[in-house]
């Protein structure tokens, strides 16, 4: 049976594992597979909301997913809590418009995702990827604050990567939900975890299997990540030991911060599906080991960035 959690101050219940539509909507991720077809996607979406997932993450950004999510749940649309992002709306120079024509993109890109996905309403709009310049302008925080007033958004949150951002985006008092990157390797972002709890600040975690390194997946290594081939390697002992899988290991870690309210999972097919839910059977993180799990954390998280390991040609 799939737990729920409270999602901050949003009052919603969500399930422990909230599917991530990226996947369904265009090609991604580390060796990149073929998306389902339509009919596939549609399908593996319901069974997902049978399987007790009531939470969906998707963006405008994310190719077909709104789409399809707006087809699957058009009949069931008050069994699940949509999260959806806006377009990003800096320009070629890396500036932030003014705010009517900030308005002006973020309404557009709105209404774009009320009609792809079939609804009247969406229960978190997030901003995709707020940076700190983002986080600092007054009129992004005026034009989601007057957004969430109109009654077509009852909630508005960010995704962030840095540290810094999260813990700004909280002290903001306006966001409402932070989606962010927390594994057993990279947990820097759980030094904010309390502060966003004090403050009603519900937290999605994202990267939980730190795009399939935390996984029985091997990947060939560049002799420059010889010490996190080390760290991964310290870890699969463990989940050897203790669980059934590696990937159980890594959510159950997640899932072990009271805060978090839910981990983002990309599902594309259904076997991912059952993997993921039954990755909560079992047995629970023990204090013991989650202490120690913590203790084992990668030194230096800010070297952890997959996307510069990639243009290294270090993947």
């Amino acid at each position: 049976m799939m737990k729920t959690r409270i999602l901050g101050r949003t009052g919603l219940s969500v399930s422990e594992i909230a599917f991530g539509g990226v996947e369904i909507g265009m090609p991604y991720g580390l060796g990149a597979h073929e998306m389902p077809d339509e009919a596939s996607a549609i399908q593996l979406l319901q069974k997902a909301v049978e399987s007790g997932i009531n939470f969906f993450d998707t963006a405008r950004h994310y190719g077909e997913s709104e789409r399809l999510m707006g087809l699957a749940f058009q009949d069931i649309r008050d069994r699940v809590i949509l999260a959806t992002k806006c377009v990003h709306f800096k320009d070629e120079e890396g500036n932030i418009p003014a705010y009517p024509e900030l308005k002006a993109i973020v309404r557009e890109s709105l209404e774009e995702s009320l009609k792809n996905l079939k609804t009247d309403y969406v229960d978190v709009f997030m901003v995709h990827y707020a940076d700190m310049d983002i986080l600092q302008n007054e009129d992004v925080a005026r034009v989601f604050s007057e957004i969430q007033g109109e009654g077509h958004v009852k909630n508005i949150g960010v995704s962030v990567y840095k540290v810094e951002e999260t813990a700004k985006a909280i002290q903001s008092g306006i966001w409402d939900a932070i989606q962010l990157p927390f594994n057993l390797m990279d947990q820097s972002h759980g030094d904010c975890f309390q502060y966003a709890d004090e403050k009603g600040v519900g937290i999605i975690v994202r990267s939980v299997l730190m795009r399939g390194m935390l996984t029985e997946r091997k990947f060939k290594m560049h002799k420059a990540l010889k010490e996190v081939e080390n760290h991964l390697e310290a870890y699969r002992a463990v989940a050897e030991v203790h669980f059934d899988n590696f990937p159980a290991y890594a959510t159950k870690f997640a899932l072990k911060h009271p805060q978090v309210s839910s981990v983002l999972v990309g599902i594309d097919k259904e076997e991912y599906l059952h993997a993921s839910i039954r990755n909560l059977e079992g047995n629970a993180l023990s204090n013991e080991l989650f202490k120690e799990s913590q203790q084992m954390k990668y030194p230096d998280p800010s070297f952890l960035n997959l996307a510069e390991w990639d243009r290294k040609g270090w993947l």
